[in-house]
């Protein structure tokens, strides 16, 4: 257990101040026994994983920040064949997880290479990117239940899985802690090659490997900033800080008539709704990738990410943020819903 431990240099954004007691839980009975700990304690609680959707308050967190860090990757067989079971705990590195089921020739979750964060923050969120979602390849998530002090296995129609939702981060909120998540992927399967730039990338190529599908999204991400590189001032971000927002076909009709051209749009799930770029949004209402508000600004070379730019606070964080959702939404009438975690506030 550690008091006054700084919690900014754990988060890829790099804001925030400290956690009043922080303990990395490298077990599941560790976890629980720190749980416990709080409890006692009548202490609030924080789940830290690997920082990359986070913004920390610069009055840091007032209770107990709990890392849980368990790792371990197992491989299973399944009774179909061509497809295998990889259970891994959710302490484990996202990316380093995508590259061993690459390594094995697994497809299912090559387009999502290069995201940071760890595999416990997957289905909270429902990661997603370039034509991939974690759940539709999630067979199982294991997480321990707050509320009944006991472990609980969920099936991925359990999970109640949509656009960036699940019910871990919407219904139950707070309620569960994710410890291991089981993935069914296709040995040797055929990448998923949907997103446009993907697409251009292997026009010379029908049938690239899950290999050379994971390298090109790294490429991709890369060129956008959205990829881990030390010492890259637009790497200093949460990420995507705003959810694509899903509108309606008149919104869509509105949207192009204020814009003065028709925007951007991709399927929702029904005919009566799009999904609109938020980039597109933000970028039609006024703000260009490199706009800076003091220390915090945007991008250079992704407009939906937020990034600190030296000693950015925050608050300064934030600020920015609400300066872009009102000049959408007084623009547009959208607005846009942040998809960063906040902790201390």
């Amino acid at each position: 257990m550690e008091a006054n431990k700084p919690l900014a240099p754990l988060t890829t954004l790099g804001v925030g101040g400290p956690a009043r007691f922080f303990l990395e839980a490298r077990a599941e009975a560790e976890m629980v026994e720190a749980i416990a700990w709080a409890e006692d304690r009548d202490l609030p609680m924080f789940i830290l994983g690997g920082g990359s959707n986070l913004v920390v308050s610069d009055n840091g967190f007032d209770g107990l920040v709990l890392h849980v860090a368990i790792k371990g990757v197992a491989m299973q067989e399944t009774a179909v064949q061509e497809e295998i079971l990889f259970c891994a705990a959710a302490g484990e590195e996202w990316d380093a997880f995508v590259r061993r089921a690459v390594e094995a020739n697994c497809a299912g979750i090559e387009c999502l290479a290069g995201i940071p964060g760890t595999v416990g923050g997957t289905p909270v969120q429902n990661v997603g990117a370039y034509g991939q979602e974690v759940a539709s390849v999630i067979e199982r998530v294991r997480a321990f239940d707050l509320w009944e002090r006991s472990f609980v296995e969920f099936s991925a129609a359990e999970c109640e899985f949509a656009y960036r939702r699940s019910r871990f981060n919407s219904r139950d909120r707070g309620r569960y802690i994710v410890t291991r998540v089981d993935f069914r992927l296709r040995r040797n399967g055929a990448p998923t090659l949907k997103y446009v730039d993907l697409q251009k990338a292997f026009a010379a190529n029908a049938h690239p490997s899950v290999s050379q599908v994971a390298d090109a999204v790294r490429k991709i991400r890369l060129g956008k900033g959205m990829l881990l590189v030390k010492g890259d001032a637009d790497c200093r971000s949460a990420g995507s800080f705003f959810k694509n927002p899903v509108v309606s076909v008149e919104t869509v009709r509105r949207i192009s008539i204020a814009a003065g051209k028709e925007p951007p749009v991709f399927p929702a799930g029904d005919d009566a709704h799009a999904k609109i770029p938020a980039a597109w949004l933000i970028e039609q209402a006024g703000f260009a990738k490199g706009y800076r508000r003091g220390a915090a600004g945007i991008s250079s070379r992704h407009t939906l990410a937020l990034v600190n730019r030296g000693n950015a606070t925050a608050e300064e964080i934030l600020a920015l943020a609400r300066e872009i959702r009102a000049a959408v939404q007084d623009q547009f009438g959208v607005d846009l819903e942040m998809e960063p975690v906040l902790a201390g506030f």
